[in-house]
């Protein structure tokens, strides 16, 4: 079956996927560019998403006050320690990392991919900020290097998409996946499970949709509650029933069942900032959840794509 494949795992990893592909230690290093977003410069706003803290996405990425070639070296030094031997992918990470002038992006990219042990980018960004331009330069990357591109859906329900600021439709993610997919190019997709008022039924259609949507990977995240962000501001307004860690393993495990065994799984919980995160607390024990995840699996004598319509 395609899960012995996945070594001691009930579902298809990223690492697993790497070491495949390139047979050997893969690392990613966050890379900060500098970059801003719509939801910040007034373009769509100028609050970002409501979970979204002074840093984005990027709370362990480097200093955007070093330049991408020292933001690389200064990690490869880091990570040296534990992987003498690796290679590597640039991972910009901070914000919209294609939201600026195509010619612009290239120098970046390339200054970031300088050194025989860079050997992937990966990008993540919104799919309205994929003009034809930035497309066209990312289908060169895609032929020169092993590329993929991330997109923050988080759900595919309206009335959360407004609530959590995300700014825009359903139908823009589909057009902007459609596309990647025809250049061929590699799409991961974020979701966000424990929005509020979002029950365990529409975090699963979310699940179902983005399962039938073909894009080759998949980040699932807890919503966490962060101090320097507005939905702290709401939380502590009016506070909003927030998922216990057996809730979320149930959730993540039912999400697997229901993706298809080709999709890579990139993240099952994420890393909140320990001096920020608010809550769920319990969520700063990654390998816990990580644990129980596995340990519900086997439970249930389950694993990824069991229930997979594909």
């Amino acid at each position: 079956m395609i899960r012995d494949r996945w070594s001691d795992k009930r579902y298809h990893t990223l690492d697993w996927e790497l070491k495949s592909t390139f047979g050997e230690k893969v690392i990613k290093l966050s890379l900060n560019g500098g970059f801003t977003c719509p939801n910040r410069d007034g373009t769509l706003d100028t609050r970002g998403c409501i979970f979204c803290g002074e840093e984005g996405a990027g709370d362990f990425a480097g200093s955007s006050e070093l330049s991408l070639r020292d933001q690389v070296q200064q990690q490869k030094a880091f990570l040296a320690t534990k992987w003498p031997k690796a290679k590597y992918i640039a991972y910009f990470q901070s914000f919209t990392n294609t939201y600026a002038p195509a010619p612009q992006l290239d120098a970046y990219y390339r200054e970031a991919l300088a050194g025989e042990d860079m050997v992937g980018l990966a990008l993540a960004t919104r799919p309205d900020c994929l003009p034809r331009d930035v497309l066209d330069l990312l289908e060169q990357y895609a032929e020169e290097t092993y590329l993929w591109v991330e997109l923050g859906l988080q759900t595919i329900h309206p009335a959360s998409a407004a609530l959590i600021r995300r700014g825009f439709d359903l139908d823009c993610f589909q057009t902007s996946v459609q596309e990647l997919r025809r250049r061929g190019i590699r799409t991961v997709v974020h979701l966000i499970f424990g929005l509020p008022g979002e029950t365990r039924e529409d975090c699963l259609e979310t699940v179902g949709f983005v399962a039938r949507s073909g894009v080759w990977g998949v980040k699932i995240h807890l919503l966490h509650v962060q101090r320097d962000t507005d939905l702290y501001e709401v939380y502590q307004a009016s506070p909003f029933p927030l998922l216990e860690r057996e809730e979320y393993i149930d959730l993540v495990c039912d999400a697997l069942e229901l993706l298809p065994p080709e999709v890579v799984i990139h993240r099952l919980t994420g890393d909140g900032n320990k001096k920020l995160l608010e809550a769920p607390r319990w969520s700063l024990d990654k390998l816990r959840v990580l644990s129980g995840i596995d340990r519900e699996l086997r439970m249930r004598e389950s694993w990824q794509g069991k229930n997979s319509r594909s």
